[in-house]
């Protein structure tokens, strides 16, 4: 698609701005925004259109989830991808802090990251270094007070931890079979997913593989391979 042409978000028509033709033109942005918009803005925050200096708005889908199909097997919400694993991730955390004695030396943590849909690449996205800052704060805590040991504490920590990457998978839809290969086709309801890929995009290797294979197995889980 052409993203200048095709995802410009469709607010009103020409109707509209006919109605409020005689309200005070909303022009304080230099004509940037539709004053229709900066109107309804102005509304929300109980301010007059020219009081608004700038903003940052995102559109979401507002329609509520729903289960749907003749046996209401299929699930239908908005940002599944990827709000779902990071739910996951948060009860597993929180279920593991419940359980774990109290002198338990490992840390465990999550990193819930924004705008993977968009490249990471933004101050708070996985590419940047909120993650590598956030690991060298925590280490340093249980460093000694010595020249380089926060440094020297980080790299241990890495070499010594298991990373796992979550994500949403795309099972086969019926009417697009043959955008899959044949030997891998990911099927609704039928296990997690593992993922791996040549150019090495995903951490799965002959090591990781296993490990989440074994702890899929110990927990009466099934897995596909994709």
């Amino acid at each position: 698609p052409n993203k200048e042409t095709h995802l410009a978000p469709i607010l009103a028509c020409a109707v509209s701005e006919a109605l409020n033709a005689d309200k005070p033109s909303a022009s304080s942005l230099g004509g940037r925004h539709a004053p229709e918009l900066l109107r309804v803005i102005g509304e929300e925050l109980g301010c007059a259109p020219g009081d608004v200096l700038d903003f940052d708005l995102t559109l979401c889908d507002t329609q509520p989830s729903a289960t749907w199909g003749l046996a209401d097997e299929f699930l239908s919400a908005p940002r599944l991808d990827n709000q779902l694993t990071c739910y996951l991730a948060m009860l597993a955390l929180i279920d593991h802090a419940k359980e774990a004695p109290p002198s338990q030396p490992d840390v465990a943590m999550i990193a819930l990251f924004d705008h993977e849909e968009v490249g990471s690449g933004s101050a708070q996205g996985a590419c940047s270094t909120v993650m590598s800052d956030a690991l060298q704060r925590v280490s340093s805590c249980f460093a000694p007070d010595e020249r380089h040991a926060s440094v020297e504490a980080l790299s241990k920590t890495a070499r010594r931890s298991f990373l796992m990457a979550a994500d949403l998978a795309h099972a086969v839809h019926p009417n697009y079979a043959e955008k899959h290969e044949k030997e891998h086709a990911p099927k609704l309801n039928s296990g997690t997913v593992i993922k791996s890929n040549d150019n090495q995009r995903y951490a799965t290797n002959d090591a990781t593989g296993f490990v989440v294979r074994e702890l899929a197995r110990l927990a009466g889980l099934t897995v596909q391979e994709f």
